[in-house]
């Protein structure tokens, strides 16, 4: 039976409601995990079965339907389960061997149900339309804590021809919304608990003082950072019993995250991220393209006439170099992304040209920020 808040509590979440989110905070259950609560990998092997002639064709696909067989008692005659394992011409193209994976939720009871991602393991063409066979999914420590089984959904397609084919997404990748069953739990007591530890999804040493400092202004003396990840909190006396209501409460709370000063750069995509903090010193930038283009023009060499010479293709190739015109722009110190945004922007860059102008002021000494490369 579930105890009544406690009168300070009560106050805290009013407090809350009332008041909102102010401007750049966000709760502490946001940006943090509770130590021991975290989901766990399950993996597993099966077949999937009902496919339309884009299945496997390989020995591991037809030693598992031999499996099947047998596990539901039609016996295999030892000379036809060698055929199938060594004769390549077999096929089964209505079936293929997929590797099950799901995360176990940390509070997961036996009944509950989990999504599972089903991929294929051979060399099937698309799994669409076809339903997965009863497949236990294991942990780490090798032991069944679910089941999975149910039709495939791939949210794509492909199809082809002699001639031509097309595809949309990934058709060997697909998922079963709820397909898991739990078996197992792996639950974690909360009662009884002295204390909690909140590990930070992105440590940081102010961040972490901040979410100390919002914890000991509702329970004074209770918090400490123990380093830029992980903050200590001890539970009340009052909440000893209750801990899921004390960590509902202490999640609710709200603190603005510290962001570091950080530029990420993937040039593969061209995309550039810039972090609120980024600043830049006084500096000079001109930044203008260089274009080489090339063209060739193959010409016919003719001998003359009675010459004996053989008519051969002589090369002919043109080379032209265009430059833009180069932009000069003083970049003042910034004080805000839009400052740098707008400064940029002045100099008519596209977002690929950023991850060179970010690197050279990296060099410069310009840029105080990190710079990280996806």
């Amino acid at each position: 039976m579930s105890q009544p808040i406690p009168i300070r509590a009560a106050l805290v979440l009013a407090l809350l409601m009332a008041r909102g989110l102010f401007a750049g905070e966000v709760r502490i259950k946001d940006i943090v995990d509770v130590g021991g609560v975290r989901a766990n990998q399950l993996t597993g092997m099966g077949l999937v079965v009902g496919l339309d002639g884009t299945g496997g064709s390989t020995a591991a696909t037809r030693q598992f339907a031999v499996n099947l067989l047998q596990r539901f008692g039609q016996r295999v005659d030892p000379t036809v389960r060698a055929l199938l394992e060594t004769n390549t011409q077999l096929k089964t193209k209505n079936m293929s061997v997929v590797v099950v994976t799901g995360d176990l939720p940390a509070f997961a009871r036996p009944g509950s149900r989990m999504d599972v991602v089903v991929s294929a393991f051979d060399d099937a063409k698309s799994l669409q339309g076809g339903v997965l066979i009863m497949t236990p999914l294991l942990g780490a420590d090798g032991l069944p804590y679910a089941v999975a089984s149910g039709p495939i959904s791939i949210g794509g397609f492909s199809f082809e021809g002699q001639g031509a084919s097309v595809q949309k997404n990934h058709p060997t990748t697909g998922r079963i919304p709820s397909g898991a069953i739990v078996e197992e739990e792996t639950y974690t007591p909360l009662s009884d608990l002295g204390s909690v530890t909140f590990h930070l999804r992105s440590p940081d040493f102010e961040t972490a003082r901040r979410i100390s400092e919002a914890i000991n202004n509702f329970l004074p003396l209770s918090s400490r950072p123990a380093d830029a990840a992980v903050v200590e909190v001890r539970v009340p006396m009052e909440y000893r019993n209750d801990v899921s209501t004390f960590l509902g409460i202490v999640g609710s709370l709200t603190v603005q995250p510290d962001v570091p000063a950080r530029v990420v750069i993937n040039e593969r995509t061209g995309t550039v991220i810039v972090g609120e903090q980024v600043r830049l010193s006084r500096v000079l930038i001109a930044h203008a393209n260089l274009a080489v283009v090339t063209g060739e023009q193959p010409a016919v060499s003719q001998p003359a006439p009675f010459s004996q010479g053989e008519t051969v293709v002589v090369p002919r190739t043109d080379i032209e170099v265009r430059e833009e015109e180069a932009r000069v722009n003083v970049v003042d110190e910034t004080a805000t992304v839009a400052d740098l945004a707008q400064a940029l922007n002045a100099l008519g860059v596209s977002p690929r040209d950023l991850s060179s102008i970010f690197q050279q002021l990296k060099e410069a000494g310009a840029l105080h920020a990190e710079l990280e490369f996806n």
